[in-house]
């Protein structure tokens, strides 16, 4: 990727100006002297850096004018990096300018050393966060195409499911909804011997019943009013590929029958047809409901039900994923903040602490669905847990203390080893894999009675 070389420089001095052009001759330097023809060379040339002289007209002894500058650039441009000029006795300015989101400030008299030395770190900084934004699209690609975690348990899935897609079992993805068990499908399809064939996925909770068979299995023609020609089912089309069944618990019972003699046979017959036709394909099903419950209340085939999970593998909800509520949560805003064209600057700290503390029923798809809505609806710069329509939690409530977390941990391994032995301190130490001295220390220091 070739370099962006541009400097934008906003000065009202033409001798100021002369000084710095000729200082940064290695730069492709654009000029302007005031707010609107800098934010018209930000438009037409997204410049990584610009610097900012706060003292503009029509006000230059005002640097209100510079501020609002600074405010719009970083509203049309949000990655741009920004080094305000101010005189020597308006540092009260300058860190008004950063808190504003300035990258850095240079106090006047000019000295083209210093200068220099701030902007290519300010050219270094975006490349390496250009670099970075590079990096992390490219390990989210195939085959695991939209699974974004860092979590252990995520970690554990992803691990489980390169483990399982060579084979050709049967998988049963179990998960609450919104939890990407589809996703999971998909990784499972790409890394299968089957991948070069079609990914075919069915809602079985989507189709109505007098429908379902016929999308399942297909029919032939005349077999039914309207059925004007034959046409062929969901599993057929998966022939050489992956047939993923999602809510496998609402399928109807006639229709788990028939299903069941397709796992075992892998044939099909045609609604109205009666030649067996041979499918060849992976079957992936997923549910959000207890199926030993549906199969206790006669709902659920027990037999169909081993067959289908040959290999279980359980999707975490997204309240248990270490980690992944705001790893997910900046990816979707990155997305939506550009496809809706949007200019906004992350999250505000009450925003990350409300996400945390929530416990998503809705798993990873209402989080997306919360932050396209923020993203398209807010008026401020950063969302904010009012954009998320999420209750205000305050960082200072969410312990980040290690010492306190340990602690806490700490204590209810001890308390729940010294109940499983009646309270006999040697054999809850070997229970916990430490010495004696080292238990006795520890009860001390965390006030336990043993």
């Amino acid at each position: 990727m070739a370099r962006n070389n541009k400097l934008l420089v906003v000065e009202d001095d033409l001798g100021l100006q002369s000084q710095i052009k000729w200082c940064f001759e290695n730069y492709d330097v654009i000029l302007a002297s005031d707010r609107d023809s800098a934010i018209e060379q930000i438009r037409k040339h997204k410049p990584p850096v610009v610097t900012l002289d706060l003292g503009l007209p029509p006000h230059p002894d005002d640097p209100s004018e510079g501020l609002a500058t600074l405010e719009e650039i970083l509203r049309v441009e949000p990655n741009t990096k920004v080094v305000v000029v101010t005189g020597q006795d308006e540092k009260e300015n300058a860190v008004k300018a950063i808190g504003l989101g300035a990258y850095d400030f240079y106090t006047k008299p000019f000295e083209p050393e210093i200068i220099g030395l701030i902007v290519n770190r300010a050219y270094r900084l975006m490349e390496l966060e250009q670099e970075n934004q590079r990096l992390l699209q490219g390990t989210i690609q195939e085959p695991f195409d939209g699974v974004i975690a860092c979590s252990p348990q995520m970690q554990t899935v992803c691990k489980a499911v390169e483990k399982v897609a060579p084979s050709d079992a049967t998988v049963l993805l179990l998960g609450e909804s919104g939890t990407g068990k589809e996703l999971a499908a998909r990784a499972l399809h790409n890394l299968g011997q089957n991948k070069a064939g079609r990914f075919i996925a069915i809602n079985c909770a989507a189709i109505p019943d007098t429908l379902l068979e016929s999308e399942l299995f297909g029919y032939e023609k005349g077999a039914f009013t309207g059925a004007n020609k034959q046409t062929k089912g969901k599993i057929e089309h998966a022939h050489g590929g992956t047939l993923f069944l999602d809510e496998m618990g609402d399928l109807p019972l006639p229709l788990q029958a028939k299903l069941l003699r397709f796992l075992q046979e892998r044939v099909i017959e045609r609604v109205g047809g009666h030649e067996p036709i041979a499918v060849n394909t992976r079957v992936v099903c997923a549910t959000h409901q207890n199926l030993r419950q549906r199969i206790e209340n006669g709902e659920f085939r027990e037999d169909l039900f081993y067959r289908i999970s040959e290999i279980p593998l359980e999707i975490p909800p997204l309240r248990e994923r270490e980690g992944d509520i705001i790893v997910l949560a900046r990816f979707f805003f990155e997305k939506f903040n550009e496809d809706h064209g949007r200019k906004l600057r992350g999250f505000n700290k009450e925003a990350l602490a409300a996400m945390e503390s929530y416990g998503w029923p809705g798993n990873v798809r209402e989080l997306q669905n919360r932050i396209k809505r923020a993203v398209i609806m807010a008026d401020g710069k950063q969302l904010t847990a009012a954009d998320l329509e999420l209750d205000k939690t305050s960082v200072e409530n969410m312990n980040f203390n290690l010492r306190e977390l340990r602690e806490k941990v700490e204590r209810q391994a001890i308390m729940r080893a010294l109940s499983h032995v009646d309270g006999k301190v040697a054999p809850a130490a070997e229970l916990l894999g430490v010495s004696r001295p080292t238990l006795y220390d520890l009860i001390k220091k965390l006030n336990i009675t043993a």
